[in-house]
């Protein structure tokens, strides 16, 4: 969901309905007829990288037909990759007036949670990505590669109610609303929960403002009260237990329709913290989840675990804002400002890292892309000490960043082990160092690397560093730079980056 600081007002969110609102533990469940997945529950004892299995508007037909299938399609290429976890879009029916068939919503303008195209609703059978069958057998080629399976879980609003209602509102006046959901394609299969105006506190009309009817779950808070309930479409409540329970259900109902493994929780900064510990401890319990809470600052993120007391990971988004600094400074920007930086050296046993999304990466949204630089970006965070890092599919397929990726995630895999350590009084304003001192010595083990990267236009060839590999040979696994460099016994050695670009230099 679209929940971006950067100066967007609740009016404009009504013109975006439907937008995006922008998972590494227990072992996988099996899909039927699958072998048990071989990710350990540690993603980052093993080093995983998670994809982002989709980007804003990704095509309702391909050559190898819907998304569904696509994603099936690459099953084998990613884990080859050394992807250990792919987060799917919402998998279930959404409803948007602006397209038509409406059911073509990307999934966060959700209508009915347990419609996963399987039922003629809203002008089609299948979601925008494809049929139940479809999902169901790309989780399980996921599943057959050893893939963790996120899904990602919309819980903040509904949309497209079939009926209207007459509601008195908190001021007095009454409205005829549309907040009546009975599921005429779908009837009772899988529940029989039937939505109504008293379980919503309000609806967003079209012009930005609010229909409100009960008091909203929680009063705002955070910077310029950033964190507030009503974000969009037809608000549930969740100080009423019904709504809380019902929702828990259909979580748990999910998790073993699709076998999942995880979750992406959208928009959780607008959801009562409450409900969301309960949904956590009632349907995650040791699942991996990871929560899209759009906070601008580190210390609003960690507050943010500490209401959650630590139940759910959290995307780096001060860290994104960053990368975009760097981009916009095309070589301009001060590359020491990447030392401990982000919620990622804060807390990296609760951060995602990640470079874009599709928020981010998408011209009607929060549209804050990361265009220059971006492979830097994709080194830092790849080849860190803390974080669980996730890869944007855009990035990897359609802005032919793949093959770069692929090599730093087969570095992070062999060599991208240890302790971490920052160069502080080496770095400069386009130079940036960052070691990893392996987890053995020299010869056996995983020997560590060294990290360099250079915004500037011009080759950085003289840097003399002390690394923690002494009387060593080292060359550049990425091929960026050609040659070896050596090191002395006190482990000093000279490890030069060629301009706009990014070296890893690794123990031969």
């Amino acid at each position: 969901m679209v929940t971006s600081l950067r100066g967007t007002t609740r009016a404009a969110l009504a013109l975006t309905l439907g937008l995006a609102a922008c998972s590494k533990e227990v072992t996988a469940p099996s899909a039927p007829g699958q072998a048990s997945p071989t990710v350990s529950s540690d993603a980052a004892a093993l080093n995983g990288v998670m994809l982002q299995g989709f980007y804003w508007n990704v095509p309702i037909s391909n050559a190898q037909g819907t998304w569904w299938q696509v994603l099936n399609s690459k099953a084998s290429e990613l884990a080859t990759a050394g992807f250990t976890a792919v987060w799917l879009p919402p998998a279930y029916k959404g409803w948007n007036p602006t397209q038509s068939p409406s059911s073509m919503d990307q999934g966060y303008g959700v209508y009915d949670r347990y419609d996963l195209g399987e039922f003629n609703q809203k002008g089609s059978v299948n979601t925008r990505y494809g049929s139940l069958s479809q999902l169901q057998t790309c989780i399980a080629s996921l599943h057959g590669q050893g893939l963790q399976v996120y899904e990602d879980m919309v819980m903040n609003h509904l949309n497209g109610a079939d009926t209207p209602e007459t509601i008195t509102m908190t001021d007095g006046s009454t409205a005829s609303v549309y907040t009546k959901f009975t599921y005429p394609g779908r009837g009772a299969t899988y529940s029989n929960y039937n939505w109504q105006w008293y379980n919503f506190n309000g609806q967003q009309k079209a012009d930005g403002s609010w229909y409100q009817w009960h008091a909203w779950d929680f009063q705002p808070y955070g910077v310029n009260n950033s964190a507030y309930d009503n974000l969009m479409g037809s608000e549930i409540r969740y100080s009423d237990v019904n709504q809380a329970n019902e929702t828990i259900s259909w979580g748990n109902w999910l998790t073993t329709k699709l076998s999942l493994d995880g979750y992406r929780i959208d928009a959780a900064k607008h959801i009562q913290t409450d409900f969301l510990n309960r949904w956590f401890d009632g349907v995650k319990g040791s699942k991996f989840a990871v929560s899209e809470a759009w906070f601008g600052s580190v210390s609003e993120l960690s507050d943010y675990v500490t209401r959650t007391g630590g139940r759910t990971s959290l995307f780096d988004f001060p860290l994104h804002d960053l990368f975009r600094a760097m981009s916009n400074g095309n070589g301009t920007w001060d590359m020491r400002g990447l030392q401990n930086a982000g919620f990622t050296n804060a807390d990296g046993t609760h951060a995602v890292s990640f470079v874009d999304n599709h928020d981010t990466d998408n011209s009607t949204g929060a549209n804050s892309p990361v265009v220059n630089l971006k492979m830097l970006a994709y080194a830092y965070i790849l080849l860190r000490e803390k974080g669980y890092p996730c890869v944007f599919y855009r990035d990897y397929y359609e802005y032919n960043l793949g093959t770069q990726i692929k090599t730093l995630m087969g570095i992070r895999k062999t060599s991208a082990l240890g302790a971490g350590a920052e160069y502080t009084a080496a770095n400069t304003a386009d130079y940036y160092a960052y070691s990893r001192a392996g987890d053995g010595t020299t010869t056996t083990g995983h020997k560590g690397l060294l990290l360099v990267l250079n915004d500037g236009n011009a080759d950085i060839t003289t840097k003399q560093l002390t690394s923690p590999f002494k009387n060593a040979t080292l060359t550049d696994k990425t091929g960026n730079y050609a040659g070896t460099i050596t090191t002395n016994s006190s482990g000093v050695g000279t490890f030069p980056v060629k301009a706009r670009s990014w070296s890893v230099w690794v123990v031969n």
